[in-house]
């Protein structure tokens, strides 16, 4: 039986792309769905076996949505945890409904409305800002939605900034490509499965890679630690973080999103990085006693192979 892998959807989105790249190999049913939280959901209610989620862009920092799903403030997705993370170099064209332009060089200046993602919008600042500036914005769900707008527009003339995956999907036409603000222009995704559900065997993305025998040389590996402090308590958050550190755990990334319990109080996201030993992972697992301790709350969400490790 083919894996099931929801992505956030529609059709043709990055998401769908990194979904395609991550699985495609598999034969995988991949499955487009219209929110964050219906991914998670289909997660936690064990009706697909992944999610591919973007987490965070190299431009444009991190994606919100998710980080308030791994948040959890109401305990949903209790079950779901990080175990991959796929990089997809995202690059952004100009889209115009078929035949409304021959070319970038034909480009009269009449598109009153551009259509996309909101995190597109601060990947591509510069081309926008010199050859749009004033023209209206409009967010939308996906890059792909953008697309699909414009594919069946009329009579306005509008405009999507999207892939070239979305644009052969849709059937419009590519203005210009590679209009995104730097070439370097990444997104992370994480993949997620519900550890509840036994598999018979793992992904190549989640399988451990002991080092080359004389190499010396190690995979990464990383780990996403949630927690929620005493912000009252003078150090309480200095006293958390410091525990990585008498644990030998490099920090990655430190993210914060609102508690919704207080005003002006926080969730916070570690990563931290190290190499798969027994001798690390009980480094994890010491560290995250360690913080139960000095936290008002403290929940592991999941450790996976470091992609950029691998690449190196």
């Amino acid at each position: 039986m083919a894996l099931k892998v929801a992505f956030l959807g529609p059709l043709a989105s990055f998401s769908h792309q990194a979904a395609a790249e991550s699985f495609g190999r598999l034969s995988a049913d991949l499955q487009p769905k219209a929110s964050f939280n219906d991914a998670f959901a289909e997660l936690q209610e064990k009706k697909a076996d992944y999610a591919v989620i973007p987490c965070e862009n190299s431009t444009n920092g991190s994606v919100v949505q998710t980080l308030d799903l791994l948040a959890d403030r109401d305990n949903l997705y209790k079950d779901v945890k990080v175990c991959g993370e796929y990089y997809l170099t995202v690059h952004h064209c100009l889209l115009a409904r078929k035949g409304t332009y021959p070319s970038w060089a034909d480009y009269d200046g009449s598109i009153t409305k551009l259509y996309t993602h909101p995190q597109a919008w601060g990947q591509c600042e510069t081309f926008l800002g010199k050859y749009f500036k004033g023209v209206e914005r409009q967010d939308v769900s996906s890059t792909s939605k953008g697309a699909e707008i414009v594919s069946k527009e009329s009579s306005e003339r509008g405009g999507a900034i999207a892939s070239r995956f979305a644009a052969e999907h849709h059937g419009t036409d590519i203005l210009v490509e590679n209009i995104e603000d730097r070439a370097d222009n990444t997104t992370r995704f994480l993949i997620l499965r519900n550890v509840l559900v036994e598999r018979t065997a793992q992904l190549e993305f989640e399988q451990s890679n002991p080092p080359t025998e004389g190499s010396g040389l190690e995979t990464m590996h990383k780990t996403l630690i949630s927690f929620t402090i005493d912000h009252s308590s003078a150090g309480a958050l200095a006293n958390a973080l410091l525990i990585f550190k008498n644990h030998g755990l490099n920090l990655t990334s430190i993210n914060t999103r609102p508690s919704l319990k207080k005003p002006w109080q926080y969730i916070f996201f570690v990563e931290c990085g190290r190499t798969l030993s027994e001798e690390n992972k009980e480094a994890v697992n010491k560290a995250l006693d360690d913080l139960r301790k000095v936290t008002e709350s403290c929940r592991d969400l999941g450790t996976w192979k470091d992609q950029l490790s691998v690449e190196a």
